[in-house]
């Protein structure tokens, strides 16, 4: 504890005791006679100096005592005898009286701290606790509530602090605060395409293993497991236990990924807990929308509800592709009686739309128009990653099809229906004033969800195992009934989509994924044509190659940065992160450039590494194989040092 003003001088006198010691040691080197002669008195002095220094102490506090007790009656009463321990501060939190209370209590007779600074002794300042009356303090493992009062004396501030004992109520608020009821709820992945789908012994073997884990994992806690149905089971524990998971980091969705079923395919479970903050309905409300996030983020994966949103663990595999299409059904049924009811439709994918974004949107506009509808695509034709395919729909004669954003507003009426493709967060649409006019929205998206998702959408489609919005739209016209007719160009558009986000079938592509490229291409879809779509002038591939030239490989991942402007940078930089996963070795690959002050990253993999959880980190999104992320008012290696921490983490994490 540090000492000011006049307390300084024991320091100093100590300083100087050591000094004539020192002295009279030196003496000794040039003549021992004078040195036994001198140091008798040089011991006696100092001993003296010692005892006054600890008399010092006690001399000032009487001092001070006497000065209290000089009072006024009410002054002596207030202070001297005051029932709660009392500290009286100065303006520069210094320690210059306190009463007997306060030392026999708090001190507990130990050391005097006069002239200490307030922080040392009570870890706390004046101005806070004049900002915060009933501030909670501890101090030699007890709690106490502090009040601050503030008066003047011969013209300067002093403070008066008193301290109320709450050790026993806190001791009694900590505990109600372990013991509060915590509701979870675990989920088995896709329990149709895994466990469900194996015969019957090996089912029942595998049932009762996960079921194993699960009772092994709530057998930890305090708490109690239920099962709902097959698939789903509730855990009631108390919080203390749910804090105790959370620093494991939910470890049994690795002990569950360790279950294989006879085809290798892992068991994954998902998670969703919120602590009972009012009442059990609404923290049971709050684990199944914890629940969702995880689902919507491909599952294998434990959300737990915050007050300031959702915190993740897990998510590093692949999610299980579905195979049953009786929800693309239900959905395809829905949409189209809200296409029946519209009067116009407006098509809206995201920002600098790319082949699948446009992709789907021509598809599901064309779709739309064969029920005799209005229809329109929203898209900013001069800020678009698609230029090649917005020429395509020019040549063929579609131009009235495309509707600019600033246009588009004008156009939405009370029974206007907005579609949103392939994006479900507000921050990324085409068009922000398009989507709060409108009244009826419905989203088709596959990316994993993210916490701001748009939540009143009629409708809400969101498939994280499908391989892009193109092939979630491919497999909805499909149901939308014999008179919708899909053309050549509206196949190959979507194709485009579907070769754009699977790497041309090389990623995250599924058995339906093989089925709806299957249907585009009887509909007359020409792979030579889609594979044009994706042509680049020389220059682009010139760009292209100084950005993967410049790449560096850290942890099995290649990362690089422009130090270059152009048009097509936006294009540029993913196709060079596509390309620098064909280097042996490399997991994942990020390319980070410069545009309007903001740094963006384009982030890939071909799997093995979950590029979406890393960019979640750094404030961004995607899915496992595509992400991306954008950081205002920062530089490429700003960004590129906090990527490389974030790699970090993430691998150390994995491999706890």
């Amino acid at each position: 504890m540090k000492r000011k003003r006049f307390w300084l001088i024991r320091p100093v006198s100590i300083l100087l005791a050591v000094l004539c010691l020192v002295l009279c040691g030196l003496l000794a080197l040039f003549s021992l006679p004078l040195f036994l002669a001198v140091l008798p008195f040089v011991l006696a002095a100092v001993s003296y100096s010692v005892y006054r220094l600890w008399r010092l102490q006690k001399d000032l506090y009487r001092t001070v005592t006497s000065m209290g007790r000089s009072m006024t009656d009410s002054h002596d009463a207030s202070l001297i005898n005051f029932p709660l321990p009392a500290v009286i501060v100065n303006d520069i939190d210094e320690i210059i009286w306190y009463n007997e209370m306060f030392r026999e209590t708090v001190l507990r007779n130990q050391k005097d701290v006069f002239g200490c600074e307030l922080e040392g002794v009570l870890k706390t300042d004046i101005q806070t606790l004049l900002a915060n009356q009933g501030t909670v303090l501890s101090y030699n493992n007890l709690s106490y509530q502090c009040f601050c009062l503030k008066t003047t004396s011969h013209g300067l501030p002093l403070y008066l602090l008193y301290l109320v004992d709450i050790t026993e109520l806190e001791e009694t608020r900590q505990q109600f605060l372990r013991t509060r009821p915590a509701v979870m709820i675990i989920m088995v992945d896709n329990y149709e395409e895994t466990i469900n789908s194996e015969d019957e012994n090996h089912k029942a073997n595998l049932n009762a293993e996960v079921r194993g884990v699960i009772q092994a994992f709530v057998d930890r806690t305090s708490g109690f497991i239920r099962r709902l149905e097959r698939d789903r089971y509730l855990v009631m524990l108390e919080s203390c236990d749910l804090n105790e998971i959370i620093r494991g980091r939910f470890d049994i969705l690795d002990k569950a990924r360790e279950l294989t079923t006879e085809r290798r395919m892992p068991v994954t479970l998902s998670i969703g807990a919120a602590q009972v903050t009012e009442t059990l309905q609404k923290a049971e409300y709050e684990a199944r929308q914890a629940l969702d996030m995880a689902l919507g983020r491909g599952g294998d994966q434990a959300a737990v509800k915050t007050d300031g949103g959702f915190e993740f663990f897990g998510g590093y595999s692949k999610g299980v592709e579905k195979h049953t299409k009786v929800k693309t059904r239900l959905v395809a049924s829905a949409l189209v009686e809200m296409i029946n009811n519209a009067d116009r439709i407006l098509v809206m994918g995201h920002k600098f739309a790319d082949l699948d974004a446009l992709g789907a949107s021509i598809g599901m506009a064309k779709a739309c128009m064969s029920f005799g509808k209005q229809v329109n695509i929203v898209l900013d034709t001069r800020r678009n990653l698609a230029d090649v395919l917005v020429q395509k729909l020019v040549d063929a004669g579609e131009q009235s099809l495309l509707l600019h954003p600033d246009l588009a507003v004008d156009a939405v009426t009370d029974k206007t229906l907005l579609i949103i493709l392939d994006t479900h967060t507000e921050a990324l649409i085409e068009s922000r004033p398009v989507y709060e006019r409108s009244r009826q929205v419905v989203v088709i998206d596959h990316h994993r969800k993210l916490v701001n998702h748009i939540s009143n959408a009629v409708i809400f489609y969101h498939e994280p195992n499908a391989s892009s919005a193109s092939e979630m739209v491919t497999e909805l016209v499909q149901y939308f009934g014999d008179r919708c007719r899909l053309g050549r160009m509206e196949a190959e558009a979507l194709l485009a989509g579907i070769m754009l986000d699977t790497k041309s079938f090389v990623t995250k592509t599924g058995v339906r994924t093989f089925e709806a490229a299957a249907y585009l291409r009887r509909l007359g879809a020409d792979t030579i044509e889609v594979r044009q779509l994706f042509s680049s002038s020389m220059d682009s591939y010139q760009r292209r190659s100084r950005i993967v030239s410049a790449a560096e490989i850290y942890k099995e991942c290649a990362i690089a940065s422009c130090n270059f402007q152009s048009d097509d940078i936006r294009i540029v930089a993913p196709q060079a992160a596509d390309e620098l996963l064909t280097i042996l070795g490399v997991k994942a690959s990020f390319v980070l450039y410069e545009e309007n002050d903001v740094v963006n990253i384009s982030a890939r993999s071909m799997g093995a590494m979950n590029v979406q959880v890393i960019m979640e980190a750094l404030g961004g999104g995607g899915h496992h194989t595509m992400a991306g992320a954008q950081i205002p008012g920062s530089t490429c290696d700003k960004v590129r040092q906090s990527l490389l921490e974030v790699i970090d983490k993430q691998q150390q994490q994995t491999k706890s």
